[in-house]
């Protein structure tokens, strides 16, 4: 079952073009990946998912609803933390969070101060008192405190320590247990390849590849390096060699295609050592926006 299900999604800010014909699906269980650099548009769909701005064209479903014409009910299972979070300065953390649970149909006390006591988050303390770090500790609590059944994640790491960061990912693979669907965009690649099965990548305002991540280092390229004393790097300039270059004592490149004819290739030679290795989500990354 697709817990968030993306056709044709259009926004334009006037001329501005916000996001363009993205259409993905999100299945109940996952962890999503959705990546881009700042201004690719990934703030721009979440809004569209809560119903914070209106689409152009195009639609977004969750639960099988409209976000748009359904929006306070499907709002009620979804948790959302911004990747800039501001409150009333004047009130205590505990106020805030007791008021952002009377949204919910439910009793949320047990679950905040569990979720504060995970967070080391001093209920008691003033909002205008507390550091950006801390801030942005108040707003997982919030995002969370009633179990949602979606959990929507913009940015979340930006502010908290890596002790808290390694917190905060150790809840969200809870709350996955548990059940919770999630939905992470970040521009942090190493946090989206250790915590989702599935990524999309996004350019521009649009998408330009939905994949798992096993998926997309397999089909992608390797990365080769060949240790020889008298290797002459212009024997491996063939089709799906890219970035060949020769440094300390070594021929290093990336190569897609068969494998079997850069295998043979090297075999040919006279070689101390060989490394292949799988890319890095980065790579990956920076190999599409190139």
């Amino acid at each position: 079952m697709s817990i968030i299900e993306v056709k044709q999604l259009t926004k334009f800010f006037g001329k501005t073009k916000g996001i363009e014909n993205v259409s993905f699906n999100v299945e109940d269980g996952e962890i999503f990946g959705f990546i881009g650099p700042n201004g690719a548009g990934k703030s721009t769909t979440i809004r569209l998912f809560l119903g914070l701005i209106h689409p152009t064209s195009g639609e977004a479903k969750i639960f099988g609803k409209d976000c748009i014409q359904y929006g306070p009910e499907i709002r009620q299972d979804i948790g959302y933390l911004p990747s800039e979070v501001f409150y009333y300065d004047h009130m205590k953390v505990m106020d805030l969070l007791k008021y952002s649970a009377s949204f919910y149909k439910k009793d949320c006390t047990e679950r905040t101060c569990e979720l504060a006591n995970i967070m080391e988050l001093d209920l008691k303390r003033r909002i205008d008192d507390l550091s950006y770090g801390n801030r942005k500790k108040v707003g997982i609590v919030q995002g969370l405190l009633h179990q949602p059944k979606l959990i929507l994640l913009d940015e979340p790491t930006s502010g908290l320590d890596p002790l808290m960061q390694q917190k905060f990912f150790n809840l969200i693979r809870e709350e996955n247990k548990r059940g919770a669907t999630i939905f992470f965009s970040s521009h942090i690649l190493g946090e989206v390849q250790k915590m989702c099965n599935r990524v999309a990548i996004i350019k521009e305002g649009s998408i330009i590849n939905v994949q798992d991540i096993k998926s997309l280092q397999d089909e992608n390229y390797k990365k080769i390096k060949v240790t020889s004393d008298n290797l002459d790097e212009k024997k491996f300039n063939l089709p799906g060699v890219t970035k060949l270059e020769r440094h300390n004592g070594a021929v290093n490149f990336f190569y897609r295609g068969d494998i079997n004819v850069i295998m043979r290739l090297i075999s040919a030679q006279d070689v101390s050592d060989v490394t292949i290795e799988e890319p890095t989500l980065e790579e990956i990354f920076l190999h599409y926006y190139e």
